[in-house]
């Protein structure tokens, strides 16, 4: 028995000499610190089931171990946990990112001696061994996990354990209970507009919120729309005008998509090739050029031909604008295919690089703040799922909120380079991100909003998409003009831009979303006032002639 010096006064004050009773006499274990016997607990530890499944039962018989705290463990996945520990500074500049990520230290620091402590002195072998001879199921496998974790709680039963669990429940990781499917594929073009969907997979965003998910590459936007109507991805990385238009099937037919978030504004550039340095000054020398742009309903077609219309330039007669998928971008420019392109970055800024082109104009200069991506899901498969879509929009805003301060660029910059994502030089990546960067005309540049990840759909961009795609009917058959009216601009948006939703999941991480739908919006040659955009279309017009 062995009395603690703040105890041994109160010990001998309650002790009871005229019935012998020791009852109140307080104990301290040797071995953990708890107010018990030492033999107690080499007692308790003799008496725990060898069989790691059977020992969760108890636990939770015991209420040692809450079925939902063994659900969340079902959905952290090794490999996962493993990835994350060796993350350089994963949890940095946002508090609850780092309280989950020292709680799981914490938990993969402490399982192998809670092992030891429970199975005998081989119990360090106990994971190699399960994963090599196949034993486990990989359910078995988290369970055992689990109780790794459980140990570790058991193991600091002394006076300060209360206190202990109360921080490990506030680092827990978020209740994944409800959803409906947890291993997701996930669509994306290899460009910067992606930050916040690709990184959310080597950050740990997607794991946080107990998703197993993979981030698809896909070689274009056609590509990217034709999956997604067959059913073959969950949720799509998406170009922001794409939702109204397959909506209102403009361009493929109909087929319900939803704007859950704004991936990225501004980010995007004129480049053109190396060899009219010195020859381009304003939109009018654009004439007579090819120009592509990723997609034709894509903010990179709409912007070029706002600009060029300013030069009175006519889009459709005096150049020619080319779909061209990102990634082949450069070789086209250098192969003389085209003249110049606006697209999103990297290109833009490999294209200095490589010395195939220089970058003209930043987007952000023609509209700033316009949105340019988007996180988008189909309404079939948010019906079905509309616990997992919920969760994985709010991981993929609160990623976009990480992103958006500048002391994380670099950090991002390093991790979505890799070659499973936009396969890039760090350099050409971290330029686009921090804004500084060289344009190609011998200038060293310093453009900190260059790109900016800002996840609010503002219902004004849905506005001024349609308004534009009322302008230049790109399908060429007038249907925009009769799905897109003054009566429908609104409702179009309301019902496509998950505004409202954004909101909520922005507040919910801790971000500060405006509580308006609609703004002005400030471009270079132009106000647009959301509340009139047929209005706008007309004046746009009448002052450029096309």
């Amino acid at each position: 028995m062995v009395l603690t010096s703040a105890q041994t006064d109160q010990g001998w004050n309650n002790l009871n000499c005229d019935r012998g009773n020791l009852t109140d006499f307080q104990t301290a274990c040797v071995i953990c610190g708890g107010a018990h016997l030492t033999h107690s607990h080499w007692e308790f530890l003799q008496t725990m089931p060898q069989d790691p499944v059977e020992m969760v039962d108890d636990l939770m018989k015991m209420g040692l171990y809450k079925d939902q705290q063994l659900r969340a463990a079902d959905n952290v996945n090794a490999y996962e946990l493993r990835k994350t520990l060796l993350l350089k500074a994963a949890g940095k500049g946002d508090p609850k990112r780092e309280k989950l990520v020292l709680a799981l230290a914490r938990q993969a620091g402490g399982i192998e001696n809670a092992f030891a402590a429970a199975f005998g002195p081989q119990a360090g072998l106990f994971f190699t061994d399960a994963i090599r001879n196949s034993r486990f199921t990989r359910r078995e496998f988290l369970k055992n996990l689990a109780i790794g974790a459980a140990l570790v709680t058991l193991s600091n039963c002394g006076p300060n354990s209360q206190q202990a669990a109360e921080e490990e429940d506030a680092a827990a990781p978020v209740d994944v209970s409800n959803l409906e499917k947890t291993d997701l594929k996930i669509g994306f073009i290899p460009i910067t507009c992606a930050t916040p969907i690709i990184m959310s997979e080597p950050l740990g965003f997607y794991a946080k919120y107990g998703f197993n998910a993979e981030v698809v590459k896909m070689p274009s936007w056609g590509a990217v729309r034709d999956s997604a109507i067959a059913g073959e991805l969950d949720a799509y990385h998406m170009l922001a005008p794409m939702p109204i238009a397959m909506t209102l099937g403009l361009g493929s037919a109909s087929f319900g998509v939803k704007l859950a978030s704004i991936e990225n504004i501004n980010g995007q550039a004129i480049t053109v090739a190396e060899r009219y340095k010195g020859q381009i000054n304003g939109p009018a020398d654009f004439k007579g050029f090819t120009i592509g742009v990723p997609f034709p309903y894509s903010m990179h077609n709409l912007l070029l031909r706002y600009y060029l219309a300013t030069g009175g330039i006519d889009p459709d007669v005096d150049v020619k604008i080319r779909p061209v998928p990102p990634p082949d971008s450069i070789a086209q420019l250098i192969a003389g295919d085209i003249d110049a392109y606006l697209m999103p970055d990297p290109f833009n800024q490999r294209a200095v690089f490589e010395g195939a082109g220089f970058i003209f104009k930043l987007t952000k200069d023609l509209w700033p703040g316009h949105p340019c991506c988007a996180f988008a899901a189909s309404d079939q498969w948010i019906d079905a799922n509309p616990n997992t879509f919920r969760a994985l929009n709010k991981s993929i805003i609160e990623a976009a909120g990480y992103a958006r301060d500048p002391a994380n660029r670099p950090e991002i910059a390093k991790a979505i380079s890799e070659r499973a994502f936009l396969n890039q030089p760090v350099e050409v990546v971290e330029a686009v991100l921090t804004g500084n960067f060289e344009d190609g005309q011998g200038n060293t540049l310093s453009v900190p909003d260059r790109i900016d990840f800002d996840p609010y759909p503002w219902q004004s961009f849905a506005n001024w998409i349609s308004s534009q795609l009322v302008r230049w009917d790109l399908q060429g058959d007038g249907k925009a003009n009769q799905v897109i009216t003054s009566e429908t601009y609104n409702q179009i948006g309301k019902d496509i831009f998950l505004t409202d939703l954004a909101r909520e999941l922005a507040q919910e991480v801790g971000l500060n979303p405006p509580e308006d739908i609609y703004r002005t919006e400030t471009l270079e040659f132009d106000t647009f006032d959301p509340a009139d955009p047929a209005a706008y279309v007309k004046e746009q017009i009448d002052k450029n002639g096309v």
